[in-house]
């Protein structure tokens, strides 16, 4: 690559005439303007005296432009000129992006220069071609025994990691950057709390975890329209690397506030109300981030996606259109947290759809006596407690109750510890083949 092909890249997309219209109202998050000449999606610049404010097209009504900005409006007057500039949203692209930080328009804001390439990606592609997708056959290591030894995930499936507030989620991603076999992370923080980005950085992801990452961060208190194009802005991120050949893991935090973003942007431009206050376009664009995540004909996106979900209700309208569209989903438990039991996931609840695609007859038939054990003791866990169960009246409760202490134990793991794949398949037939009388 010349030193000079950014530039060149730059002056071949100029656009030499420019198209130029005049702000005519501003309705909380809405700018409309009178003109320009522009297309739903074309990035446009309102020009105020002292600065530029880049806005994306998101509606048109006759010659009414409607507009939503990437940053706050403070400062938007009637008859300030908008400027379009026939160009969607890009990012640049290279290696050189490992180990930065990102903003919702992929620009860096780690204070460590531009990434500077030639190469741009579109932050809005469409999915891969079906019949370009090649079947799933290599288990992706993550680190967590719960996860590798019993939901495990393939190079390039979808997973979604459901529970409420406080239960461990971004420990969960976090444990997964450091630990997994993918060659890249990509990391998107969308509607994060502001104090939360960089304790992930830090604490969660660490040195380690952020040499081989991408983040791209746009916190609680950014316009919606950033929050919606920070995570199209961390898939296409994802989608370079894969096209290099590079086992991708793209880990979103959180498909909720993505959502939430998309319900402030449709009720904004006069979309009604249907599910429980969310609008239909919600419905509509989860599936199009969603199913750009997967294998290609040269590397792979491993998807893990956070769902915040209300009140602890697994079936509300999210929760329940992501679960159907992704791979598998795992569940974090409140109830196992407040045990202290870390990571808090229930192996029960939780289930990953290319297990018998990823484990070996052996290796399935041990997982499937693991869960028989764990779903046998929380059947009989209420009449173990009071003492109302009787030792030998059931050989499996029996069996149960006395590897119960094993599998918890092989099932919590420290932040820090990182767990071998091969190790934790080992330690599951060990805990379905060890002896299971008690006091064994």
């Amino acid at each position: 690559m010349g030193f000079f092909d950014k530039y060149t890249a730059v002056i071949e997309k100029t656009e030499t005439i420019k198209h130029i219209g005049r702000v005519r109202r501003v309705r909380g998050m809405m700018i409309e303007s009178f003109g320009p000449q522009a297309v739903v999606g074309e990035l446009c610049h309102i020009q105020l005296p002292d600065r530029s404010i880049s806005a994306e097209v998101v509606g048109i009504d006759g010659r009414t432009v409607q507009l939503m900005a990437f940053e706050p409006t403070d400062g938007i007057t009637v008859e300030c000129p908008v400027v379009a500039t026939a160009e969607y949203l890009s990012v640049p692209v290279s290696r050189k992006l490992l180990g930065r930080v990102l903003n919702a328009l992929g620009k860096p804001i780690d204070g460590r220069g531009e990434i500077g390439s030639a190469i741009h990606y579109p932050v809005l592609n469409p999915a891969p071609d079906v019949l370009e997708r090649l079947p799933i056959r290599s288990q992706v290591t993550t680190g967590i025994r719960a996860i590798d030894g019993l939901i495990p995930a393939g190079n390039g499936q979808r997973l979604g990691v459901f529970s409420g507030s406080g239960v461990g989620k971004s420990t969960v991603l976090g444990m997964i950057a450091r630990n997994t076999s993918a060659d890249v992370n990509v990391i998107a923080l969308i509607g994060e709390r502001g104090r939360e980005v960089r304790e992930f950085i830090e604490n969660d992801l660490g040195p380690e975890g952020l040499a081989r990452s991408v983040i791209v961060v746009s916190t609680s208190d950014t316009p919606p329209l950033a929050r919606l194009r920070g995570a199209f802005v961390a898939t296409a991120i994802a989608e370079y690397f894969r096209d290099q050949g590079a086992d991708v893991m793209l880990l979103f935090d959180s498909v909720t506030r993505f959502a939430r973003a998309q319900r402030e942007v449709g009720l904004a431009i006069g979309e009604p109300p249907t599910t429980r206050g969310f609008p239909p376009s919600v419905f509509e664009v989860l599936p199009r981030l969603l199913e750009r995540c997967g294998s290609g004909t040269h590397g792979t996106i491993t998807g893990f996606y956070n769902i915040l979900v209300e009140g602890d209700d697994m079936d509300e309208p999210i929760a329940d259109a992501v679960r159907g569209i992704l791979d598998g989903h795992i569940v974090l438990s409140r109830r196992l947290a407040q045990k202290y039991h870390y990571p808090a996931v229930d192996v029960l609840a939780s289930v990953s759809r290319l297990e018998t695609k990823l484990l070996s007859p052996e290796q399935r038939a041990a997982a499937g006596k693991v869960r028989r054990l764990l779903a046998v003791y929380a059947e009989a866990e209420d009449l173990i407690n009071v003492g109302a169960y009787a030792a030998g009246s059931n050989a499996d409760i029996d069996e149960a109750i006395a590897k119960m202490p094993e599998i918890n134990n092989f099932l919590r793991q420290e932040i820090e510890e990182k767990a071998d794949l091969d190790a934790t398949h080992a330690g599951i037939k060990r805990l379905a083949s060890m002896n299971g009388d008690r006091g064994a």
